[in-house]
């Protein structure tokens, strides 16, 4: 298992796969299988047969998982793909560091 650093509601870029170059934003975080979901990215179609829940069947097209080491988060001040740093606040409080520009990416 990967420690991630990421969140939901990120900003992020694909940077492998082909998907490559597209950022979109975090759904959800799966820590224990090391994958996220991204916001209109990675698009799968999933055959559904009709039943008691969804009286419609059919092709349903959904978000499907990108693993953790396949997207860089976007630093909301530089506007760049950037890895993640850590500091500690004078409160005490952790927050995330942009490693290109050093500015903090939490609020």
């Amino acid at each position: 298992m990967i420690a991630t650093k990421l969140k939901k509601n990120d900003n992020v870029e694909v940077i492998a796969g082909k998907e490559k170059g597209k950022r979109g934003r975090i759904i959800a975080v799966l820590a224990k299988k090391d994958r996220v979901l991204v916001e209109s990215l990675n698009i799968v179609k999933k055959h559904m047969r009709p039943s008691a829940q969804s009286k419609e069947g059919g092709i349903l097209e959904k978000e499907g998982a990108l693993h953790i080491s396949n997207v860089m988060l976007v630093c909301p001040k530089c506007d760049k793909a950037t890895r993640l740093g850590g500091s500690k606040l004078e409160d005490g409080r952790k927050v995330r560091v942009c490693r290109s520009c050093g500015e903090s990416i939490d609020k």
